[in-house]
């Protein structure tokens, strides 16, 4: 497949997935750039900062769509994703103090069971 068309490929998946399939491939995505820097002894400190901020951006995101009043969950709902964006954002920025390549797992399967829960593989 060429590379233009790939991309076309691309932007129509994008525009014809649901909310919570793009959540999910988000999220998928932020996992596998966390699993590439853990398994990887020679990642370098940009390729660590790049996957972390990468989360920390993503679950900035999640934590503010929880806090909008606007939002249509339920507030215990709400509160659980609050909660656990919370964990996430406070586990990624000790990561980014001192990345040790061990404590990324509990990111990564954070994201990847979340991810699945709103892909319906749960």
């Amino acid at each position: 497949m060429s590379s233009a068309a790939a991309q076309a490929y691309a932007r129509v998946a994008n525009t014809t997935s649901s909310p919570r399939d793009i959540e999910a491939q988000a999220l998928l995505m932020a996992a596998n750039k966390l699993h590439a820097v853990m398994i990887n002894a020679d990642a370098t400190f940009a390729q660590t900062s790049e996957a972390l901020m990468f989360n920390r951006k993503l679950w900035s995101i999640f934590l503010s769509e929880a806090q909008r009043d606007e939002n249509p969950q339920p507030l215990d709902v709400r509160q659980k994703i609050a909660n656990i964006s919370i964990f996430v954002l406070s586990q990624t920025a000790a990561l980014q103090i001192s990345p040790q390549r061990e404590h990324f797992k509990s990111l990564i399967e954070i994201n990847r069971n979340i991810a699945a829960g709103l892909s319906g593989r749960a």
